[in-house]
């Protein structure tokens, strides 16, 4: 049996699309109406949860949520406490690199890229106001993402064997 097709898409290929559209704006929708002042990270988090079934993005949602805690607070502790320069944010990321290792977690990818918000992007607030944002917002897009996936499952098509 043939799967249903527009033009040279399939049907489960354009669910996925505008599953995937819907929660990004969601995501957008709810950071902004919380008046988060970086609001795209939301749907950002949310386009890279997105995942066919409720347990892989449980899984990466997961990750995603503790290497963000991870990340942002110590991104928060080093810049209030050292100065900013190439070799604190290069030990910052070694350290939160052993941590990860230590504690046999796989979080070192989502660790360090909010280390790295954190530390090497000029902001006009303090460190730990921009850690708490980039947490609550990463958090929402997981939220969303996950809310998501468990109201409106991609569905999956059987294919029969045709003799």
């Amino acid at each position: 049996m043939k799967k249903w097709s527009f033009g040279r898409i399939n049907l489960q290929a354009l669910k996925q699309s505008a599953r995937t559209a819907v929660a990004a704006m969601a995501s957008l929708m709810v950071a902004r109406l919380l008046r988060l002042p970086e609001a795209y990270w939301a749907p950002i988090t949310t386009l890279i949860v997105m995942q066919s079934t409720l347990g892989a993005a449980l899984t990466i949602s997961g990750q995603r949520f503790a290497g963000t805690a991870l990340g942002a607070a110590t991104g928060a502790l080093v810049a209030t406490f050292l100065p900013a320069n190439v070799l604190v944010f290069g030990a910052a990321v070694f350290v939160v690199g052993i941590v990860c290792a230590f504690l046999r977690l796989e979080l070192f990818r989502f660790a360090s890229i909010t280390l790295a918000i954190i530390l090497l992007i000029q902001h006009s607030q303090s460190a730990r106001a921009i850690a708490l944002h980039r947490f609550v917002e990463v958090s929402v897009g997981i939220v969303v993402a996950l809310a998501l996936t468990a109201l409106w499952p991609e569905s999956h098509t059987r294919s029969a064997k045709t003799d």
